[in-house]
């Protein structure tokens, strides 16, 4: 079944497993082989951290974190599951490539952020700072000053920081970043857009140490773009 449109639009203007994120549990951890959310486990305290130093390392892992791909699976507004790779070259540098049967990429260039069909033909473009990806594409971020916080949290299981970006195509969007609580790697990031549609991507197999080939951030100019600015 093919990825539905407002799902794509979702990862890359607002940019894992099984049926629809249950809004009381969407910012818990997804355990990638059940499908279902992790709650903290007794035989693993949180580290203490007060809430400053928590955002704080999360700031360091996103600044230090120059290059990184990953296998991702992404659970649309509508439900749907989605699997593929991203990679990322800090800044401004980001695809987003879909697994068969579904024929999309997202490709940012340092400047714009193309959504492409590859069965029509066609790409969206969007300018990088209309979308509410600045904590994989900024060449320096800190979560507090450049967004809105509005809640963090740490338990045995997970890092969790939410942050409201009101600069984003359409209004602000709502992200939940999820980091693991010890390494401060990423491990996943929910976007509400402001439709209030969710998307939720997960993580996993994360390489930090290889360095993307710079062909993979080319957005074909020869296909006729539809532009979308902000209003």
């Amino acid at each position: 079944m093919p990825i539905s449109r407002r799902a794509l639009l979702a990862s890359a203007v607002a940019l894992a497993a099984c049926g629809p994120v249950l809004a009381e549990d969407a910012d818990a951890p997804l355990d990638l082989q059940s499908g279902k959310r992790v709650k903290p486990g007794k035989d693993k305290l949180a580290p203490k951290l007060s809430d400053d130093e928590v955002v704080a390392k999360a700031n360091d892992f996103l600044n230090t974190t120059r290059f990184m791909s990953a296998d991702f699976v992404q659970i649309g507004p509508d439900g749907k599951r989605s699997e593929g790779l991203l990679v990322v070259q800090r800044p401004g540098h980001m695809l987003f490539r879909y697994k068969p049967p579904q024929k999309m990429e997202i490709i940012a260039d340092g400047r714009s952020v193309a959504v492409r069909d590859q069965k029509l033909g066609t790409q969206d473009l969007y300018l990088i700072g209309q979308t509410p990806l600045k904590f994989l594409l900024s060449d320096h971020i800190d979560l507090a000053k450049d967004t809105k916080l509005k809640r963090v949290d740490i338990d045995g299981r997970a890092a969790t920081i939410e942050i409201v970006d009101k600069a984003t195509f359409g209004g602000k969007s709502d992200i939940s970043l999820v980091f693991d609580p010890e390494s401060f790697e990423l491990k996943q990031w929910t976007v509400i857009d402001p439709q209030g549609f969710r998307t939720l991507v997960s993580l996993f197999a994360l390489d930090l140490v290889t360095k993307p080939d710079a062909t993979w951030f080319h957005i074909d100019d020869s296909v006729q773009p539809n532009i979308q600015r902000v209003r």
